[in-house]
């Protein structure tokens, strides 16, 4: 069944009689990996809303219809790492409008490794967690498939993906075309709705203008091109790109929208196998991702008649990295990879004004910052009978330099990182497994520098948000839990302690400097697994609770509560596999009221909800598939994102955050055919 593949690829178990290589392939306790992505998830190209229905532990951000962010273990923003296919894109939006899951599309994405905790020494600011993508590969086989979805509001989606090739050369081509008019909640409020029910006085300035009240949502298009070439049998080469054109994506719950959202992903990598004694496998990886993102007033009331007034943040940033790892086998039970880590970000941005808003232009929001990284890293995994040690070292050095040095300080901060995972395999059933970790991140130049902001419409230029004076934060965390798999039921249980030294926090209440170092503590449990009640029939469910303090409350506050904790959260699937690659699903997603929050820092009661999810997938041949679908089935309004601060959104007039209702009932139906 292609439930039972998944889960044991999860919660595989260790065969004494195989080598280290193979063995090194099943482990996977520090992680969670979810296979066929692109299969599953035919709805849209939102990446968070995706992983927030099939993973407990991540929950979404809600800014839009496309391009939201996503909470890992009560993380977001740099304190989780995002990586597509080994490389790091970050968005150019210091308010989150295109975070990295908004720049690689569902529909070219094969599989998703998320790991918990401080356990990646590989790459730069895995400080509690990472989301690893990894997109299709190319075929040697001449295949592709061609799928067309519809769905509620006018949602429309054409895609298609083209493979072949031969043993010396293989390519892979992806194009696709989707857009979407505003949904709706379960009220029927559209993103105009939404705001209008704030009760501000009308017409008020972060109003969409009426002219533009029935905008579309989104307009997206991407392009995923790769070719893998063997020069020898043992040297491979393999390049791609990756271009995404986002337009006029439109963002209800912020004073602007994005005009345009574009981004660029261009990946070399190069593998030589077996060069001797003490090279197994070495890689070697460039890396070059650029966004550009200007964010604007231009469909709000604020920017006047024919937007004479408009006011524009104009960001991009760019990110450039080498990774060099060698492989070695030691002995036949333990394995030694030793690498170079290098990056360079440069991140920018200037607001531009028009009319009444001239005196904003040239004044810079991110001032031109370089943040450049070098790191050296090693890990070490042995298995000795039923033990398994993994072993992770990471020594950082990085400087962070605005252009204008003369009255912006450097930023230089060095790190020290390290883990150890050891997992018992106490028989073919059941593992424990323990592992102690510390890693560290270093604050972002939005965090350091940034200036400016909007407040319903008006631009704001001080205080200065950014705190030039950070330092890093650094997280020290143990994770214990037990797998346990029988001949019908899998089981997976973890608890983690991580203690967050310096953590950059936002203090809603400083008149200039707003981000702040603070001590706090997330803690929490994750129960997941699967029943399996005969060969057709299955359930798989997911828990996660969470609990975030600060050490003691910011001064001038009294609220110790940890903001983005979101509450007990779980995911229940009931499903039904008949004939071929057959699939009907029913799915609950279930969350708490929001009890613990930090109301000093905006956060807000929200009540807890239910969503009923139906999905039916029907092979009418290896080449034909039609999958249908109903979201919120119940027509459940109901919002998911609290309300932190540390966003820019909107205000009523007694100063409450405006929440972002999610979708409300959503119909959907995809026809894919192969070849």
């Amino acid at each position: 069944m292609k439930k039972t593949l998944l889960l044991s690829s999860i919660l595989s178990t260790l065969a004494s009689t195989s080598t280290l290589a193979e063995q090194l392939d099943t482990i996977s306790v520090e992680s969670t990996k979810l296979t066929d992505v692109s299969g599953e998830e035919v709805k849209s190209a939102d990446l968070a809303d995706a992983l927030s229905k099939k993973v407990p532990s991540i929950s979404i951000i809600r800014r839009s219809g496309i391009s939201n962010d996503i909470i890992l273990r009560g993380q977001k923003r740099d304190n989780i790492n995002i990586l597509i296919d080994d490389s790091k894109v970050y968005g150019a939006c210091p308010n989150r409008m295109d975070p990295p899951t908004s720049h690689i599309l569902t529909n070219n994405i094969e599989s998703i490794e998320i790991i918990e905790g401080p356990y990646d020494v590989e790459n730069f600011g895995t400080l509690s967690g990472a989301v690893a993508i990894t997109t299709k590969k190319p075929a040697e086989k001449l295949q592709g498939e061609v799928s067309v979805n519809v769905g509620s509001w006018d949602y429309r989606k054409t895609a298609a993906t083209f493979s072949g090739g031969n043993k010396s050369a293989r390519f892979l081509v992806s194009v696709s075309s989707e857009t979407s008019a505003q949904y709706e909640d379960g009220d029927g409020n559209d993103f105009y709705q939404q705001i209008e029910n704030l009760g501000l006085p009308s017409p008020v300035g972060v109003q969409y203008k009426d002219i533009y009240r029935d905008l579309d949502a989104y307009d997206k298009k991407t392009f995923l091109g790769k070719l893998y070439l063997d020069i020898t049998d043992n040297q491979e080469m393999r390049l791609s790109y990756t271009a995404n054109r986002s337009d006029d994506i439109l963002y209800p719950s912020s004073p602007m929208d994005a005009l345009y959202d574009d981004s660029n992903l261009y990946n070399l990598g190069y593998t030589i196998k077996n060069l001797g004694e003490y090279s197994r496998a070495l890689d070697v990886q460039y890396y070059v991702t650029d966004v550009d993102h200007p964010m604007s007033t231009f469909y709000r009331n604020s920017s006047g008649p024919n937007s004479a007034n408009e006011k524009t943040n104009h960001l991009t940033t760019e990110m450039q990295g080498v990774k060099i790892k060698n492989q070695m086998d030691l002995t036949d039970n333990s394995e030694l990879t030793l690498g170079i880590d290098s990056s360079i970000r440069n991140w920018d941005g200037q607001f531009e004004g028009e009319g009444t808003q001239t005196a904003v232009t040239g004044s810079a929001s991110i001032p031109n910052v370089d943040t450049e990284n070098l790191a050296l890293f090693a890990i070490l995994e042995t298995q000795q009978d039923n033990i398994n040690i993994k072993t992770g070292l990471r020594l950082d050095d990085t400087t962070i330099t605005p252009a204008d040095s003369s009255s912006l300080p450097d930023n230089d901060y060095s790190g020290l990182s390290a883990n150890i995972m050891t997992t018992i395999q106490v028989n073919d059933q059941l593992r424990y497994f323990v592992g102690l970790g510390r890693s560290s991140r270093v604050p972002d130049a939005r965090e350091l520098y940034f200036t400016g902001a909007m407040t319903n419409g008006i631009m704001v230029m001080t205080p200065v948000i950014g705190t030039p004076t950070l330092n890093e934060t650094t997280n020290t965390e143990i994770d214990l839990g037990t797998e346990y798999s029988a001949n019908n039921y899998t089981f997976k249980s973890r608890f983690f302690y991580s203690q967050l030294n310096d953590y950059i926090y936002f203090n809603a209440d400083a008149t200039i400097g707003a981000f702040e170092n603070i001590d706090a503590s997330i803690y929490g449990i994750e129960l997941s697994g699967a029943y399996f009640i005969n060969d057709e029939l299955f359930i798989d469910y997911g828990l996660a609770w969470l609990r975030g303090e600060k050490d003691s409350a910011l001064d001038g506050q009294t609220d110790t509560d940890l903001a983005d904790i979101t509450p007990l959260k779980a995911n229940v699937s009931a499903n039904y596999e008949y004939g071929y690659k057959n699939i009907a699903s029913l799915e609950v997603v279930a969350v708490d009221a929001w009890d613990n929050f930090d109301a000093d820092n905006g956060e807000q009661v929200i009540a807890g909800y239910g969503v009923v999810n139906l999905k039916v997938t029907h092979n009418f041949s290896n080449k034909f598939e039609l999958t249908a679908g109903i979201d919120n089935l119940l027509d459940k309004t109901y919002a998911a994102s609290n309300t932190y601060k540390d966003l820019t959104l909107l205000t009523d007039g007694t100063g409450d955050i405006i929440l972002m209702n999610e979708p409300g009932q959503y119909a959907y139906l995809n026809a894919t055919y192969k070849f």
